[in-house]
């Protein structure tokens, strides 16, 4: 069974704005069967709203990357209030969705809350910067 990968709006913007770096590697990964994408109603909207007021040009790119990505219903938050983790509000939905979905790994690249979340695993689900889950899918594919 490949990886599953929860893509937070960051890496799907930026996978939508340019064809290389880190964000559009995971697609390559995904493209191969290697791993299966996986975002939330709530970060694909927040990608939608994102794109289409800061770069609308990238509107058939986006389309072309969202079908490659499956849709997971929003995860309720009652289990990381068992968990001892420091997040805004908004990124809570973010975590317990890619936990819910049984996510490998939740890619982010919202340092400034997420960071110092950075290689730690929540109940199976570790957390990465797009670099680092890229790395990750390196290792994977070569086992």
């Amino acid at each position: 069974m490949p990886a599953r990968l929860f893509l937070d709006a960051n890496v799907l913007f930026s996978a939508a704005l340019s064809p290389s770096g880190a964000a559009s590697n995971l697609f390559e990964f995904a493209d191969v069967g290697a791993c299966e994408l996986a975002a939330s109603t709530f970060v694909v909207a927040e990608t939608e709203r994102n794109l289409k007021a800061k770069a609308p040009a990238t509107r058939e790119r986006w389309d072309h990357l969202s079908a490659q990505v499956i849709i997971v219903p929003e995860a309720g938050l009652r289990m990381l209030t068992r968990m001892s983790v420091t997040l805004p509000a908004k990124d809570r939905p973010v975590l317990a969705s890619a936990i819910a979905c049984r996510a490998n790994v939740l890619v982010t690249g919202d340092r400034r809350h997420f960071g110092p979340l950075f290689g730690l695993m929540f109940a199976g689900t570790v957390v990465l910067p797009p670099r680092q889950a890229v790395a990750f899918m390196v290792e994977l594919v070569r086992a």
